[in-house]
């Protein structure tokens, strides 16, 4: 029975589309596995300790103010003072802020599932000038200053590995658990002795901190002038935040890396008094910069680009399939052809759930060269060649080897994905120069070699 071309291109098209059933399925299967596989980090962080990000120390001097007003009565139109008494805090950065770091990285494993966590151990140093009676100018008589404190930020004390410890001034004073100020909602502070009044003081200070968290360090530079040294023995440093480094190394040891900013580039204090006056906090907490330790192989986010690349790979399969019958003159079958869609589809699966268990350019391998093999011994029979057979199979590794590079190279998927199908439409007009089309509609396909 004669079959027209149009039949053939169409029932073709029509396996494609129900080929998108399965691999859709197999997208959304590794959703499944990416979200059970975050919810595992996050309960490993809720028992251990999540992203720390360090902020401080900060002077905080709370006192209380007498204000004074005069009102008149309505009903006799005599005037008179009222007092009351209201709250509030002042805030000194550092002068300089110094902290130099190493941070170790270890494995945390629950069932298949792992995480990286991080151990660091940083001395903290600098010195705060605190100006003549807390720079304040006018109706000094009209303020009343509590006991001072140091607080330092940490997003997650529970990751505090030593007894925390200031050196103030030659002074040896224990930190007290709580940051004491709703702007750093966790850390830890120090209460100072009252300082004398009238005289510009210098607070020298310095402290040694043990740290534990995960995925990511990040520091606030508090001070006008700020210097931050972190190295560390990971060699795949995501740097994070506001500002990069000014200077970094990188190699298969680990990495240095080294911040340097002002308030010229920072406008931190500017942030801090928005952040004290109108309770706007996100520009002051936004102000900081540091290095993320997450593996850059996460096997999830490639088997989900790899599976979008799946439409064109089924089609570019079947058009070098169909290439194959109309220039040979074969009768292909299209329950043939959707068995050969089905076993590409299927390698989508096996590298989902090898790269689960194996390193991804691993489990590639295997999926690929499984699909590749099967795919080849069936084409080589509904070929009735294994010669042509092995021209398939060699095309078809070749195709996987392309998708591999795509999968790599992100920043040129784009470029390479065009040359790819630019290539391959090349390759197509050229086998097919010379071939009458209305001729392949209306001659019914022989099954010889």
């Amino acid at each position: 029975m004669t079959r027209t071309l149009g039949f053939k291109l169409g029932t073709i098209a029509l396996l494609i589309l129900l080929l998108m059933i399965p691999l859709t399925l197999i997208d959304g299967l590794i959703s499944e596995r990416q979200a059970a596989r975050d919810s595992v980090l996050i309960n490993i962080a809720q028992s251990s300790s999540y992203s720390q990000r360090i902020t401080g120390p900060i002077l905080v001097v709370p006192y209380k103010r007498t204000l004074r007003e005069w009102k008149t009565y309505e009903q006799t139109g005599q005037r008179h003072m009222e007092e009351r008494e209201v709250s509030g805090r002042l805030y000194f950065l550092p002068e300089r802020f110094n902290l130099t770091g190493t941070v170790d990285t270890e494995v945390r494993a629950r069932g298949i599932y792992k995480a990286r966590l991080y151990k660091s151990d940083s001395q903290v140093s600098g010195q705060i000038l605190v100006p003549a009676n807390y720079g304040i100018d006018e109706n000094l008589a009209d303020y009343r200053f509590e006991a001072p404190f140091l607080t330092v930020g940490i997003s997650d004390i529970r990751g505090i590995g030593n007894a925390l410890k200031l050196r103030l001034n030659g002074q040896i004073l224990d930190f007290q658990p709580g940051s004491g100020d709703r702007m750093l909602s966790g850390g830890v502070h120090v209460p100072l002795a009252a300082m004398q009044a009238g005289i510009v003081q210098s607070l020298d200070f310095g402290f040694d901190l043990k740290l534990q968290g995960i995925s990511s360090l990040s520091v606030t530079p508090v001070g006008r002038d700020s210097r931050v040294e972190l190295s560390s023995s990971w060699p795949h440093p995501s740097f994070i935040g506001e500002f990069l480094p000014s200077e970094r190394s990188i190699s298969a040891q680990g990495f240095s890396a080294t911040w340097q900013t002002s308030f010229f580039a920072t406008n931190l204090q500017e942030a801090l008094a928005e952040c004290v006056g109108e309770a706007q906090c996100d520009p002051f907490n936004s102000r900081d910069f540091g290095v993320s330790f997450s593996d850059p192989v996460d096997q999830y986010l490639k088997t989900d680009r790899a599976i979008k690349y799946a439409l064109l790979f089924v089609a570019l399969t079947f058009a070098g399939f169909f290439l194959v019958e109309v220039l040979k003159r074969l009768a292909v079958h299209p329950v043939q052809y959707g068995l050969v869609g089905l076993a590409l589809a299927f390698f989508y699966l096996l590298l989902l759930s090898l790269s689960e268990h194996l390193e991804f350019a691993v489990a590639y391998l295997i999926s690929a060269s499984a699909c590749v093999a099967l795919v080849g011994f069936y084409v080589s029979h509904v070929l009735h060649s294994w010669l042509r057979g092995g021209g398939f199979t060699l095309g078809l590794a070749a195709l996987y080897g392309m998708l591999y590079g795509l999968l790599s190279a992100e920043d040129y998927a784009l470029l390479m994905g065009s040359l790819l199908v630019f290539g391959l439409l090349a390759c197509v007009m050229v086998l097919t120069r010379k071939l009458d089309w209305y001729g392949v509609g209306r001659t019914q396909p022989a099954s010889g070699n």
